[in-house]
C-alpha cells in the first residue's frame, strides 16, 4: 500500500530521512505513527542489511501498531514480527530478530534480550539499523526506554560504530515538573540528550495541522462546594475515634485528601519499623476510610460504603488482638447508620448531577461518541455502575464500558478484553468509554466529539493527550470540578505548562546540540549503579530476617531467597510452607516459557497476602513473594521496601540444579 503523507508530516520526517537522529513532535491524532512507517519504509529500501525495531511502552500497542499501521503499509514487502509478553517469539528473540526485517515489541522485551546471554535470546543494539521509540517522552530516569538509550549513549561516548539511527515519537515532551522557562528548556534538552536526537515539529504547515487536529471547545462545568455531607462527616467522626484509640498525639492533615493518605502511609511504616501493631493496623484502616472519602467526593455514597464493606469482609476472618476487635467493631456498629445515610438522595454528590447534565447535553446527537476519564480503576467501576443505573443517561442511549490498564489484579483488564472493548467502541456497539489514563496515550481510539475529565489531578502531558482524544469537528472537552477546587487549579496550571512546553521546544530548536548532558548522565548512572551495588552488599543475607507485615511473625531469612529470571523472588526453604496458607488459583490470562502461576499464598497467622505459587519448568512449585508483604529486620533496624531492588542484601540466582533438591522437600 502506498504511504501518503500530509505536508506537515513530510516536513517533520526530513531530518530522519537524512539519516540523523530526531524526535517527531506532533499532537495526538497528528499521524506520528504513519510518519514513522514512512521513515521505516525508506530506511529499509535504502540501507543494506537494514533492520528496524519499533519499541512501545505498553503491551496493547504492539498489536495495534502491527495491525493498523506497519502490516497494511509494509507487510507485502517486509518480514514483520510483532512480539509481546503473550508471544512465543519472545522466547527466541535473538533468532527472530536475525530472521526479520522489522520487529515491533515492548521496550522491556528488548531490554531483557540485551541482558540475556543465551544465543537464541540475546541481541545487541548494533543488530539494528533504526530504532523507533513510541511515546519517547518516557525516556528519563529509570524508565526502560532510558536504560536502553543509556547503553546507546555510553557506546557513543566510547566510540562504538554501527549504532542504530534513533527516531522518537511524542505528543508532548512536557516540562518535567518545571514551572519556569529555564527549567522546561533543561527538561526538553535532557530528553533530547537521552535520545541523542534533535526535536522537530512543523513550522511551515501549522494551519494544515490545525485543520487535521482541531482543538476541542473547552468548557468548565463547575459545581458549587458541597455544603452538607452527613455521610462524609460520619466517616470522619469514625476516623477521629481511631485517632483517639491510637493515643499517639500525631497530627494529621485534612481528611479526604492525598496529603492525609501520605500521612497514614508513613504512620504504617513507622508502626512496622517499631513493631507496633496498633499503629500499623490503625494506619491501614484509616487509609481505607480515606479512600472511602475520596470515592464519596467523586461518585455515590453507596460506592464508598461498598468499598468499606468489601474491606471489612476480608478482615473479619482474621482478628488477632484487641486492635482488630476495636477496628472491626467500630465499622460493624456504624454500618447500619452509614447505610441509612446513603438512602437520602438529597445528600448525594452534586458533581454527579453536573456530570449527568454534561453527558445528557452532549449525547443529544445519537451519533455522539465520548470518553469519561477517571483517576482510578475503582472510580471507573463506580461510574460505570452509576451510568448503567441512571435513567436520564439511558434515555439518551448511552452504551458504556470500562477501559482500564491490562494486568493481573482483580480490577485489571486482560489484553484481549481491552481489544474487544475498543473494537466495540469503534463499530458503534458502545458510545462511551469510562477510562483511566490508559486511553490518554497511544491507543488507537476513533475520533470522539466529547471528552470529560472527572475528578482528575494529572500533569500537562496527560491533559494534552486526553484533550487530543476529542478531535471530531466541534468536539467538546469538559472539566467537571468543584468551584475553586484542586482539579480546577491543576487544569489551569496545565494550560500554562502546555504553553511553556511549546516555548521551551522552540528555544531548544534554536540551540546547537551539545554532549555535556550526555556525559553527565553517563557519570550519574555509573555513580547510581555503584551506590545500588554497595546497598545490596550492606548485609549478609543470613542477617536479614523477614517479618510478616501484618502480624510481625518472623517467617524467613534473606538466604532463603532466590531470584528466577531476574524478576521472580522465591523462597527455597522447605520449612517456609509452615508459615503460609494457600487460596484460589491465580489466572494471568497469558502463558510463560518456563513457569506458570499456582495458588495465592497468605500468612497463616493473620491472612495477609504474600504472593502466589509458581511452578518452574513444570517440575517444582515454590512460593513467589511480594516484598510489600514483609518488613526486613537487620542488625540495625526494621526496613520496608516497595520493590525487591530496594533490599539491602544480595539475592542469589535460582539455578536449575537446585530444582531436584528443592523438589524432594516441597513435593512431600
Amino acid at each position: 500500500m502506498e504511504i501518503s503523507l500530509r505536508s506537515y508530516q513530510k516536513e517533520v520526517v526530513q531530518v530522519a530521512l537524512s539519516g540523523e537522529n530526531s524526535i517527531i513532535w506532533l499532537p495526538t491524532g497528528g499521524g506520528k505513527t504513519r510518519a514513522a512507517v514512512y521513515v521505516a519504509k525508506r530506511h529499509l529500501e535504502t540501507h543494506p542489511k537494514a533492520k528496524v525495531a519499533v519499541l512501545v511502552n505498553k503491551v496493547h500497542l504492539v498489536d495495534q501498531h502491527y495491525q493498523n499501521e506497519f502490516r497494511p503499509h509494509l507487510g507485502h514487502t517486509v518480514n514483520i514480527v510483532a512480539i509481546s509478553g503473550d508471544s512465543q517469539e519472545k522466547d527466541f528473540f535473538g533468532r527472530v530478530v536475525r530472521d526479520s526485517d522489522l520487529v515491533i515489541c515492548t521496550a522491556q522485551i528488548l531490554e531483557n534480550a540485551m541482558i540475556n546471554t543465551e544465543e537464541d535470546k540475546h541481541v545487541e543494539l548494533t543488530d539494528f539499523t533504526l530504532l523507533i521509540i513510541d511515546e519517547c517522552h518516557h525516556t528519563h530516569k529509570d524508565a526502560v526506554y532510558n536504560k536502553i538509550m543509556a547503553r546507546y549513549v555510553k557506546g557513543k561516548m566510547e566510540g562504538a560504530r554501527n549504532l542504530p539511527q534513533i527516531l522518537g515519537l511524542t505528543a508532548s515532551p512536557g516540562t518535567g515538573g518545571a514551572k519556569t522557562q529555564e527549567g522546561a528548556v533543561n527538561h526538553v534538552l535532557q530528553i533530547c540528550a537521552n535520545l541523542d536526537s534533535v526535536i522537530v515539529s512543523t513550522k511551515n504547515y501549522v494551519p494544515e495541522l490545525r485543520m487535521v487536529v482541531p482543538r476541542p471547545i473547552k468548557k468548565y462545568d463547575i459545581v458549587d462546594t458541597r455544603l452538607f455531607d452527613p455521610f462524609g462527616e460520619h466517616l470522619k467522626e469514625m476516623m477521629r475515634m481511631i485517632h483517639g484509640y491510637m493515643a499517639s498525639g500525631i497530627t494529621f492533615r485534612k481528611m479526604g485528601t492525598q496529603e492525609y493518605e501520605n500521612d497514614v502511609v508513613e504512620l504504617e511504616k513507622k508502626g512496622v519499623r517499631e513493631e507496633n501493631r496498633l499503629l500499623a493496623q490503625c494506619a491501614l484502616h484509616l487509609r481505607k476510610y480515606n479512600d472511602a472519602l475520596l470515592i464519596n467526593d467523586t461518585v455515590r455514597m453507596v460506592d464508598a460504603l461498598r468499598l468499606l464493606q468489601d474491606f471489612y469482609r476480608t478482615k473479619s476472618e482474621n482478628r488477632m488482638d484487641a486492635t482488630d476487635i476495636f477496628l472491626s467493631g467500630l465499622f460493624e456498629e456504624n454500618q447500619v447508620e452509614l447505610r441509612l445515610l446513603t438512602l437520602d438522595t438529597q445528600n448525594e454528590n452534586p458533581k454527579l448531577a453536573q456530570l449527568q447534565r454534561t453527558l445528557v447535553e452532549q449525547f443529544q446527537d445519537r451519533n455522539s461518541r465520548g470518553i469519561l476519564f477517571s483517576k482510578t480503576r475503582e472510580g471507573t467501576r463506580c461510574l460505570y455502575d452509576w451510568v448503567c443505573a441512571n435513567p436520564a443517561l439511558q434515555s439518551v442511549d448511552i452504551r458504556a464500558a470500562i477501559l482500564t490498564g491490562a494486568g493481573n489484579g482483580a480490577n485489571h483488564m486482560t489484553q484481549s478484553g481491552q481489544k474487544e472493548t475498543i473494537y466495540r467502541f469503534r463499530v458503534g456497539d458502545l458510545n462511551l468509554l469510562i477510562s483511566t489514563s490508559v486511553a490518554e496515550e497511544g491507543l488507537d481510539i476513533p475520533e470522539c466529539n466529547v471528552v470529560v475529565r472527572y475528578g482528575l489531578l494529572t500533569n500537562e502531558i496527560a491533559q494534552q493527550q486526553a484533550s487530543g482524544r476529542a478531535r471530531a469537528m466541534d468536539s467538546v472537552y469538559s472539566v467537571v470540578a468543584w468551584a475553586g477546587g484542586r482539579e480546577m487549579r491543576r487544569e489551569k496550571t496545565n494550560e500554562y505548562l502546555e504553553e511553556l512546553t511549546e516555548r521551551a521546544v522552540a528555544e531548544v530548536q534554536r540551540m546547537e546540540p551539545e554532549n555535556e548532558l550526555q556525559r553527565a548522565a553517563v557519570i550519574e548512572r555509573y555513580v547510581a549503579c555503584k551506590r545500588r551495588d554497595e546497598k545490596r552488599k550492606r548485609y549478609d543475607p543470613s542477617q536479614v530476617q523477614f517479618i510478616c507485615r501484618g502480624c510481625f511473625t518472623p517467617v524467613a531469612h534473606g538466604d532463603d531467597m532466590r531470584v528466577v529470571n531476574n524478576s521472580q523472588h522465591v523462597n527455597v526453604n522447605p520449612d517456609f510452607k509452615n508459615y503460609y496458607q494457600v487460596g484460589g488459583q491465580v489466572h494471568l490470562g497469558r502463558t510463560f516459557e518456563d513457569w506458570e502461576p499456582g495458588r495465592v499464598i497468605s500468612c497463616a497467622s493473620c491472612g495477609l497476602e504474600w504472593g502466589f505459587e509458581v511452578k518452574l519448568r513444570k517440575v517444582v512449585v515454590l512460593p513467589c513473594l511480594k516484598i510489600k508483604g514483609f518488613s526486613m529486620k537487620t542488625p540495625q533496624a526494621n526496613h520496608t521496601a516497595k520493590q525487591w531492588k530496594e533490599v539491602e542484601f544480595a539475592v542469589e540466582d535460582f539455578v536449575l540444579s537446585l530444582i531436584f533438591s528443592v523438589l524432594l522437600h516441597f513435593e512431600h
